[in-house]
């Protein structure tokens, strides 16, 4: 097993070097010489971004082996089955050879099937078969499910918005709305910027979280870090926040009690944040904002709505750390992300 180092994720269009060019082997050779160049266009420039994405997660592969990588639809390889014909066998006895053919009569199919009645066409299989019927209208595209559409306050100025969320902050400290209050260390508020454009939003605290007093500071946080690097985010630029502010004792779920006690404080969040997207990390976020109650992979590949703003579910950090395999996913539901934001 071969750690590859790290390289700069593609910042738009350019020009970027082969990973592995002149090696031969799979996460060997990024960042030494004999590197060709390579339009970073198309699919090219996907498969070199999704290979970033996996080298900023520090995931290890073995020499030789196949990577996959996200590709739309639409670039991916057509293909149908080639029909093949079939021949109806009469029974009848093949002539000898040097005689003509005579005409023979029709001879009965030996279906079991019935006769066909007049002007109705019979398949290979001896059945009547109904005239093509015409194909359906294209479905129009999918629209954003709404969730919670509320009506919005007059956005804050840029400059009022940090001391109005440090004053929400000292409220959230003093919090005694549900028994987790009984339990934390401290409570964990939020942190970022307070004019993101993208605000994470995950389920709650873990042990680090609560002792620092900062959402996503452990393993789960480092590979959220290294999941903005991949699409050229900074942590600085973005802000995270969780559901529920302290900490589940044994860090398990969040109780439903819990939640309903604690979103309106999330709420008040991104009122005053108004960012461009919201991004869900795990199920209990998912809940929160778009009250879908499903699995998360349902609810993926999907655009939701919270008051007008867009809303990309995914799995939580912890999840690929768990199953470092579905890390595919995440930068899919990154990619998403991207597009949300260079569109708005």
């Amino acid at each position: 097993m071969t750690q590859a180092p790290l390289p700069t994720p593609p910042q738009g269009e350019g020009r970027m070097p082969t990973p592995g060019a002149g090696s031969g082997q799979a996460g060997q050779g990024c960042g030494a010489s004999g590197h060709q160049e390579r339009p970073a266009t198309g699919s090219t420039e996907e498969w070199q971004a999704t290979l970033a994405y996996w080298l900023e997660c520090g995931i290890e592969f073995r020499s030789g082996e196949r990577l996959e990588f996200f590709t739309p639809p639409s670039r991916r390889r057509g293909g149908g089955e080639v029909a093949k014909t079939q021949r109806l066998s009469t029974g009848a006895p093949s002539p000898a050879p040097g005689r003509p053919v005579p005409p023979s009569p029709p001879q009965p199919l030996s279906t079991g099937a019935a006769p066909p009645a007049p002007g109705r066409p019979l398949s290979l299989s001896g059945r009547r078969s109904d005239p093509p019927q015409p194909s359906p209208p294209p479905s129009p595209p999918p629209q954003p499910v709404q969730g919670v559409d509320l009506p919005w306050s007059p956005p804050l100025p840029a400059a009022e918005r940090p001391p109005v969320l440090t004053k929400l902050a000292a409220e959230v400290e003093n919090c005694s709305r549900c028994p987790l209050a009984k339990t934390r260390t401290q409570a964990v508020f939020g942190v970022g910027n307070p004019n993101a454009e993208v605000v994470f939003v995950g389920e709650g605290p873990g042990a680090e979280e609560d002792l620092q007093g900062e959402p996503f500071v452990g393993a789960a946080g480092r590979l959220l870090g290294h999941m903005l690097h991949a699409i050229g985010l900074q942590r600085a630029e973005v802000y995270i926040a969780n559901v529920v502010k302290c900490r589940p004792p044994g860090n398990r779920n969040p109780h439903p009690e819990e939640i309903v006690a604690c979103q309106e404080h999330l709420f008040q969040q991104l009122a005053i944040i108004r960012p461009k997207v919201i991004f869900c990390l795990g199920k209990f976020a998912i809940l929160c904002l778009t009250q879908h109650r499903d699995s998360v992979g349902q609810a993926r590949g999907k655009v939701w709505s919270w008051r007008g703003i867009p809303v990309i579910a995914s799995f939580h950090p912890a999840y690929y750390l768990r199953t470092p395999l579905q890390k595919r996913a995440a930068w899919a539901d990154l990619l998403r992300l991207r597009k949300q934001l260079e569109g708005s």
